[in-house]
């Protein structure tokens, strides 16, 4: 069996986790400093902060929900919606080859955050990955958050709401 490493997460596994859920106040902030994307009545698109790749997006239901067999038919329809926009605006801005797209149900599976159900939506580009994490443990995103935010923010900001 291979194994993935994915030391930069350590910031992520070693911070104080904040006392209420990042999903459920991302309409409540400052957008571009929660590096929310976009905050419907449904759903909310928003960067992840410790990204496995630049452009690493998720997609929660805007209610604070943990199953996925709890999410409502409207929530679902809209996820989808989202998962399909946000694939979209990665590809006009970034170019990826290919998405990694999915849920970490739980703890056991990796969630970093189980008790609010995400959706990942990772791009991939051929040849990712390199001797960086292999020789010295780091992975390099070549492109600050904030950078990529603005880059993804005009495509979110003509997002027809539910």
């Amino acid at each position: 069996m291979k194994q993935i490493w994915a030391p930069w997460r350590l910031e992520y596994i070693h911070s104080e986790k904040p006392d209420e859920c990042i999903f459920c106040t991302a309409g409540s902030k400052d957008p571009r400093e929660s590096l929310v994307l976009f905050a419907g009545s449904v759903s909310v698109v928003m960067l992840n902060k410790y990204p496995y790749n630049g452009g690493h997006l998720l997609i929660a239901p805007a209610r604070h929900v943990a199953k996925l067999e709890e999410i409502t038919p409207e929530e679902s329809i809209d996820a989808f919606r989202l998962m399909r926009h946000s694939t979209a605006a990665l590809t006009k801005t970034m170019k990826p080859d290919g998405f990694n797209v999915g849920f970490n149900l739980g703890k056991a599976a990796g969630a970093g955050i189980d008790d609010h159900l995400h959706i990942h939506i990772v791009p991939r580009w051929n040849g990712d990955s390199n001797f960086m994490p292999v020789l010295a443990d780091i992975k390099v995103i070549p492109e600050h958050l904030l950078d990529t935010y603005d880059k993804l923010k005009p495509f979110f900001e003509r997002l027809d709401l539910p």
